[in-house]
């Protein structure tokens, strides 16, 4: 949260709007300061008795009543379009609530003597993840029996995790990371637990992978389309509104001939072709999810793009009805940008993980001629700052 003092702006932790508290400061930078509220003095009647610890990762707004969240992050959107897009919104965006107790179902975790959990914010300290909520209890069960196999198969091997679960949480795979003198012969037997259908490795930043037993995917059906995926892939990690998120893209689409940058393993590209939306184009980079996305679009009207969206916008034919763009945080590069402004497609709908980089595109793409139809947000990360938001631009 933000508060003045002298001029300058401070970024407080563990505070809510309208609340008095006394703050510790904590870093000086530029003339901004950080600080985490150490007391507070006049509490707001939306604050959370029992919250965990707001610096264990995914839990920085878990102190603050959730339909307080909700309006907090409409308001977010409301400030960026307004200060870095120059957009001003006529009306608040709404915010598509999720529950917020077990809806992971991506997660990225460290080891660290022995012990899994998540890293406290800015560190490289470990916090325990059950407090957070934000993974099903039966995971957190699977993450207990996986440090005590890790311990008795002897010398650590490990230094990260990640866990990916289909929307039941019927299936569980999970990916290792090594540490760089580590034995993955040592590692089958060690990981056939209970509630884990499969399992790899590989040293870090290197694509080949190791299986070590049962299948490394997991799949779901939505929208009408079987979608399978890797433990290394990208998928949305928000178990209750995925479809919901699905269902409203598929609705802004203008049919015929449809392209899909940023497509991972064919979220909306394989749901799209099965709803009968038309011929889809999807175009991934990702090695892990474009092989993913090939299998997903088999029998499917879809042309897959095994390479990056840079790539392939500067040749693209002028011929698309709709594109939709799913890119990472960092938003559309300027190669991308300028690709995909060049294209002219008469509906764009933009899906974006962060409110910044989405604003600044937006701008963009209003100075290119496109106007704003319809935007609405989805809380898929409950507790945090962060914010799905999809954009319908028409030309």
């Amino acid at each position: 949260m933000i508060a003045r003092h002298d001029g300058a702006i401070v970024f407080v932790s563990g505070a809510i709007p309208g609340e008095v508290v006394e703050a510790e400061i904590e870093k000086v930078q530029r003339g901004t300061a950080w600080a985490v509220a150490r007391r507070i003095i006049e509490a707001s009647p939306d604050r959370v008795d029992g919250a965990p610890d707001g610096a264990c990762g995914g839990s920085v707004l878990a102190h603050i009543a959730y339909e307080r969240q909700r309006q907090i992050k409409s308001d977010i959107i409301t400030d960026a379009f307004r200060r870095i897009g120059r957009i001003p919104l006529e009306t608040p965006t709404e915010v598509v609530a999720s529950p917020a107790a077990g809806y992971r179902m991506r997660a990225r975790l460290h080891v660290t003597d022995g012990r899994i959990g998540f890293f406290r914010e800015g560190t490289h300290s470990l916090c325990d993840p059950a407090p957070t909520r934000q993974l099903r209890d039966d995971t957190i069960d699977v993450l207990h029996r996986l440090e005590a196999a890790l311990a008795a198969s002897g010398r650590p091997a490990i230094g990260d995790v990640e866990i990916s679960e289909n929307i039941a949480a019927t299936e569980r795979a999970i990916h290792l990371e090594l540490l760089p003198d580590a034995d993955p012969a040592r590692l089958a037997a060690a990981v056939q637990i209970a509630g884990v259908s499969g399992a790899t490795c590989a040293l870090p930043d290197n694509p080949r992978t190791i299986d070590l037993f049962g299948s490394p995917h997991v799949v779901d059906t939505i929208a009408g389309a079987t979608l399978s995926r890797h433990a290394r892939s990208f998928f949305q990690g928000n178990r209750f509104l995925t479809t919901t998120l699905v269902d409203h893209v598929l609705s802004l689409i203008e049919e015929r001939m449809i392209l899909d940058l940023y497509a991972g393993v064919g979220l909306f590209s394989v749901t799209a072709a099965a709803g009968g939306h038309g011929h889809v184009t999807a175009v991934e980079g990702d090695r892990f999810s474009a092989a993913d996305l090939r299998l997903n679009a088999q029998d499917r009207d879809i042309a897959v793009k095994a390479q990056s969206v840079e790539d392939f916008v500067l040749r693209a034919p002028h011929k698309f009805s709709t594109v939709i763009v799913d890119p990472p945080r960092t938003g559309l590069s300027k190669e991308a940008m300028a690709g995909l402004v060049k294209l002219q497609a008469p509906r764009l709908v933009y899906v974006s993980c962060d409110i910044a980089t989405l604003a600044r595109d937006a701008r963009v793409l209003l100075e290119a001629g496109y106007r704003v139809l319809s935007m609405r947000a989805f809380d898929l990360f409950p507790n945090t700052a962060h914010v799905e938001t999809v954009i319908a631009f028409a030309r």
